[in-house]
């Protein structure tokens, strides 16, 4: 009686590995290929070239006080929600961020912050980004100020 019970579970623990294994293999390559979805080249200008020079002029009328950046992190968490894509701390690793191509970018990155003005990035928040899942923000959940203040938090990001 004894031996009939451990084969039973020999066999069963071992049509468990065979279907964890058969399972495992294509889960791993699916989520390998969706969570490397490229961050788009960091080179590509987001703004129209006839309006880049007007645009990359704009200043930040906020002060990157630990204030305003404590607001502008608050905003980027609740009710601009960066954070469903870009991830609660930036990194573009948010619960949507498996699904998209490009990702989401990566706000750590001080590479980033060094190749775009703050105009350009209000303006991305501002308009979105055709052919990403970056939508336009301002107007539709955010205010144009409330923008410059999530700015400043995605900026602190870079500087860490």
């Amino acid at each position: 009686m004894r031996e009939a019970f451990t084969t039973k579970n020999s066999f069963l623990r071992v049509f468990n590995l065979k279907q964890a294994i058969w399972w495992s293999v294509p889960t791993f390559v699916l989520l390998v290929t969706l969570s490397f979805a490229a961050e788009a080249d960091l080179s590509n200008k987001r703004v129209p070239a006839e309006k880049l020079k007007e645009i990359q002029a704009l200043k930040n009328p906020f002060e990157a006080s630990p204030e305003n950046i404590s607001k502008g992190k608050v905003l980027y968490q609740t009710q601009a929600t960066c954070f469903t894509c870009h991830g609660k701390e930036g990194r573009g690793d948010g619960l949507a961020a498996p699904g998209l191509d490009p990702s989401p970018r990566n706000f750590t990155s001080a590479g980033f912050h060094s190749m775009r003005t703050d105009g350009e990035l209000f303006w991305v928040i501002k308009k979105g980004i055709p052919g990403t899942a970056m939508m336009p923000m301002v107007g539709s959940v955010i205010t144009e100020e409330e923008a410059w203040l999530v700015l400043l938090y995605e900026r602190s990001l870079g500087r860490r």
